[in-house]
């Protein structure tokens, strides 16, 4: 099965996708992980996305593509796939859709994950982090045992700079102006699958793969 998932910041989609990963067994592409491992192993637009990122440039979209579609030739991929993170844009669906026409490669799905604005935000801006770890907190649904501390380690935990109310606001305007359109282009192609990210996580998860089924 060959799936895209897509969620704004605080959906829960990253959580979702390691689940979906081990559920159907099929392979995890993250964007942030595809872009590390091709830079490290020396790929040709591996080097070409570190040129750009070195610059402190976005990496053009041919780039990227041309790293998707390296990476889904790789034999763990035959069984199917998961891609998370990309296309994040209309004109990097369209480049999608062609490169995967060309590979012979079919989409079964794509997962929309959404999630009421404020619920998002209550989320967001409620994480704190530990500086000395990197565990995750909530002042809402995942307190530590001592208040500030970290469980792990003891850190001091802290809320990150771009999880303030200001930055959150900011970081869900831009996913919506970007993703509305491409929530459209998927709905036109009957590949959309909508599910609501406000419940439990075995909920969500039993709510994906009831879809998908369908």
């Amino acid at each position: 099965m060959n799936l895209l998932i897509m969620g704004p910041p605080g959906a829960g989609k990253g959580t979702q996708a390691e689940v979906l990963v081990k559920e159907l067994n099929i392979t995890h592409i993250s964007t942030g992980d595809m872009f590390r491992a091709a830079i490290k192993e020396g790929t040709d637009m591996g080097i070409k996305a570190k040129e750009y990122m070195d610059k402190g440039a976005l990496v053009p979209d041919e780039v990227v593509v041309g790293m998707v579609k390296d990476r889904l030739a790789k034999p763990d991929c035959a069984g199917g796939f998961l891609l998370d993170g990309f296309p994040r844009t209309v004109e990097q669906a369209e480049a999608l859709d062609t490169t995967l026409r060309e590979m012979g490669i079919k989409l079964n799905g794509v997962i929309n994950i959404a999630v009421p604005r404020e619920k998002l935000i209550a989320r967001l801006t409620g994480r704190r982090v530990c500086p000395v770890c990197g565990a995750s907190y909530h002042v809402l649904f995942n307190k530590p045992e001592v208040e500030g501390k970290c469980n792990s380690c003891g850190g001091e935990l802290y809320q990150r700079s771009d999880d303030n109310d200001e930055a959150v606001d900011t970081r869900l305007d831009v996913y919506e102006d970007q993703t509305q359109p491409l929530v459209d282009y998927y709905a036109n192609q009957g590949l959309l699958l909508n599910i609501n990210g406000d419940q439990e996580i075995k909920k969500v998860l039993e709510d994906i793969l009831a879809d998908l089924k369908k």
